[in-house]
């Protein structure tokens, strides 16, 4: 490899939240974090280079948009996932969860609903909720051997008249799901039958694992394109989360019109200074690096489920087609949500996402990031058997 994922860089201080906010949700700043969704490997150099290239000059003005950004853009989307992108279709957003937001203000009425599909990331529910929107759950169906699918059956009993925008986790948050092509289409035709507009959040898009293949929703039908609008970025691939480099893909034109348009009127367009020049260097300089880095991901997942097969039977990864999140399947322990939170970070120490926070369907669940070196997981996975092994203990 050309890349040394293995080495581990001190984040305190720096102003990280995985690391410099445990104190204010954990309470205890000594935890071992391993829950906000960016990864422990230094960002990649080119774009390190490529930002600190502009730092030379010492002007931050207003800026434009470079010539090469959008087609930067589009070449990549075509070259990992075969999508043909017009460069009109594309404007920056600041940020995944703020363009939910936006959507939500922009194309629905106050008294109109947003469809979730729990468990999911949790700005899904909170976000359409605090902008005074009514979220209806159409929870996924857990299948026997803990995977998941899309419950159809229960989405076409809770969709109502006034659902008007259903959010996809494309690929799933926590779970991992890269969802297939038939699934995808009979999802667009259910929504544009009914006049609802799915927005598809494929931030984790870049990083299917093994052989599996993403798949863009708003590619999959004629009417996936007219009622889709794509979220999409070069953040978790690359681990510059903080720059904000977030984008729209809008096929529809109408939809385009309304939606970009409102942007457009309120300033929200416009990236940074720096969101251009990192996504530039990402996605032309980035392919060797996200293989890499994917390649180390996978044995990290591989390692978590052999630790947990040889040493903590009692808890259950659920392998992620996607990502560095691993979904933690932590029922056999039969402990409340409150005492499994409390094992993880009383007990063994470390900071996860608690399951519970993903919907009540993650009840019995930890999200654990395993984007980091791989003596980090080591010492967590120690952690982990030495506190459930106390806990069994205790309970005899």
């Amino acid at each position: 490899m050309n890349y040394d994922f293995d080495k581990v860089t001190e984040r305190r201080g720096t102003g990280a939240m995985k690391w410099d906010a445990l104190e204010s949700h954990y309470g205890d700043v000594g935890l071992l974090p391993l829950w906000v969704a960016d990864m422990d490997f230094e960002t990649p150099p080119f774009i390190v280079d490529a930002l600190r290239q502009r730092m030379l000059h010492p002007i931050f003005g207003y800026a434009v948009e470079p010539v090469e950004y959008w087609p930067t853009v589009v070449r990549w989307i075509h070259d990992l996932h075969g999508w043909s992108v017009d460069t009109e279709w594309l404007t920056y957003i600041p940020g995944v969860v703020k363009g939910i937001g936006m959507a939500v203000n922009v194309f629905l009425k106050e008294d109109e609903k947003v469809i979730i599909q729990p468990p999911v990331y949790h700005p899904f529910r909170l976000t359409p909720l605090g902008n005074g929107r009514e979220v209806v759950n159409n929870p996924l169906r857990r299948n026997a051997d803990g995977t998941y699918e899309m419950d159809f059956d229960n989405l076409e009993k809770v969709a109502d008249e006034k659902c008007r925008m259903l959010l996809l986790s494309n690929p799933h948050n926590p779970a991992g799901i890269v969802w297939d092509k038939e699934t995808l289409t009979r999802l667009a035709h259910f929504c544009h039958q009914r006049n609802i507009i799915v927005i598809s959040d494929e931030i984790h898009g870049d990083m299917a694992l093994w052989d599996n293949k993403h798949v863009p929703f708003a590619t999959v039908s004629a009417e996936a394109e007219q009622c889709s609008i794509t979220f999409g970025a070069p953040s978790k691939t690359f681990n510059i989360a903080g720059i904000v480099s977030s984008y729209a893909v809008v096929p529809d034109k109408d939809l385009r019109r309304r939606f970009y348009g409102w942007l457009e009127a309120n300033g929200l367009n416009h990236p940074n200074v720096f969101a251009p020049i990192a996504t530039i260097a990402a996605y032309s300089k980035g392919e060797a690096w996200r293989r890499e880095m994917i390649s180390y991901v996978e044995g990290n997942i591989l390692f978590v489920e052999d630790y947990c097969r040889s040493h903590i039977p009692q808890i259950r990864p659920l392998r992620p087609q996607a990502s560095f999140l691993v979904w933690l399947d932590c029922t056999a322990l039969g402990l409340s949500q409150s005492e499994l939170t409390k094992m993880f970070t009383e007990q063994a120490r470390l900071a996860l996402n608690d399951g519970s926070v993903f919907g009540s369907e993650g009840r019995g669940f930890m999200r654990l990031n395993v984007g980091c070196p791989r003596q980090l997981l080591r010492d967590a996975m120690q952690r982990l058997e030495k506190a459930v092994g106390e806990m069994i203990a205790g309970k005899r």
